[in-house]
């Protein structure tokens, strides 16, 4: 604060009890182990750095660069889930483990922002789920890309399930990514290997395809019946409502239960339909022994209660997804719906 102020600003009481006290000198280089011993402190199961000039995160730079004007490094912060809840087939036992999760993950985080922000540091910690940038719908919507963050920071690779599999935790972890505007002491490096086995397990257990045996994503396919009551979904459900010529009407096109649970989600937080993929796989230290024991046994344990699951399956007309699911599953409903998304 060397600038001259004007006299009205400088005798400002705020002002001079700022000038009055002893400035503390703030390091210009943040140092990497304290750092992670903050982060693990604030609730993080896991915790590495990347660097914002990266290559790998080129296509990061522009968005973190408007989050945080000045930002030099990334903090990738992973929050283990509990397995067997997002294993079961009663999917309200696995909603209230991502919610719950991502809820824990989003506390360490603001920790650790307060932490670095009482130090002197700027630093921002975007959602690790919800809330996004919904006016920018259906154009990219999140603030900061978790899972190239993480892979560039060494904490995992995705898998053909796309999603991150960390070497330890599996995929069975939720992601956060802070930004900070000062360069970090040491940076992680991807790691040398895939945790992924590529056992397929997330292939069968997808109810609508998504995933191919080719390592292919049907990305649309996903998101219509997985997010059924996220963005398209619930646009399509209003749309229903505007459609229907009569209450009676809108009932024969919507069950009762399906009106139901889209209360749940507005009124409590928005339910995935399967994300059987994540439930399934094996991989991971410390996920992976009861598969390598009895790999019969892990099916008929945690693949088949989804498979034999009796729901409704959420597809596009005229879909992949859709001549998937009535040859695959046809103990399950498959209901023809909109995306909600213009033009698609």
């Amino acid at each position: 604060m060397t600038d001259k102020l004007p006299a009205r600003l400088a005798d400002h009481p705020t002002v001079q009890a700022v000038r009055a006290r002893a400035r503390a000198a703030v390091p210009p280089v943040i140092d990497a182990a304290w750092l992670r011993r903050i982060c693990l402190d604030a609730g993080a199961d896991d915790v590495a750095f990347a660097s914002f000039d990266d290559p790998a995160l080129a296509s990061e730079r522009e968005h973190a660069e408007t989050a945080l004007p000045g930002v030099r490094s990334y903090i990738s912060l992973v929050v283990k889930m509990n397995r067997d809840n997002v294993r079961s087939s009663e999917r309200s036992v696995a909603n209230q483990e991502f919610h719950r999760t991502g809820e824990i993950i989003n506390e360490a985080a603001h920790r650790i922002t307060r932490t670095l922000e009482d130090t002197g540091y700027r630093v921002i910690n975007p959602s690790a789920t919800f809330p996004m940038e919904m006016d920018k719908f259906p154009g990219r919507i999140w603030v900061i890309a978790h899972k190239p963050v993480a892979v560039a920071a060494g904490l995992g690779v995705m898998g053909i399930h796309r999603n991150v599999i960390h070497p330890k935790f599996g995929n069975f972890i939720i992601l956060g990514t802070l930004l900070v505007g000062a360069p970090i002491s040491e940076y992680g490096a991807p790691l040398d290997y895939s945790p992924c086995l590529e056992c397929k397990l997330c292939v069968a257990a997808c109810p609508v395809g998504a995933i191919g045996k080719d390592g292919a994503f049907d990305f649309m396919a996903c998101s219509v019946h997985n997010y059924r009551e996220f963005m398209g979904g619930f646009t399509d459900w209003v749309q229903t409502i505007a459609d229907s010529a009569d209450a009676e009407d809108f009932r024969s096109r919507v069950t009762d239960s399906e009106n139901a649970s889209m209360w749940q989600s507005l009124s409590f937080k928005a339910n995935y339909k399967a994300a059987y993929c994540l439930a399934v796989c094996p991989a991971g230290e410390d996920v992976i022994e009861p598969y390598l024991d009895d790999r019969k046994g892990f099916m008929d344990l945690v693949l088949k209660p989804l498979q034999e699951k009796k729901e409704t399956l959420y597809v596009l007309p005229n879909s992949a997804a859709k001549a998937h699911a009535e040859k695959r599953y046809p103990h399950k409903t498959v209901k023809v719906v909109d995306s909600g998304v213009r033009g698609r």
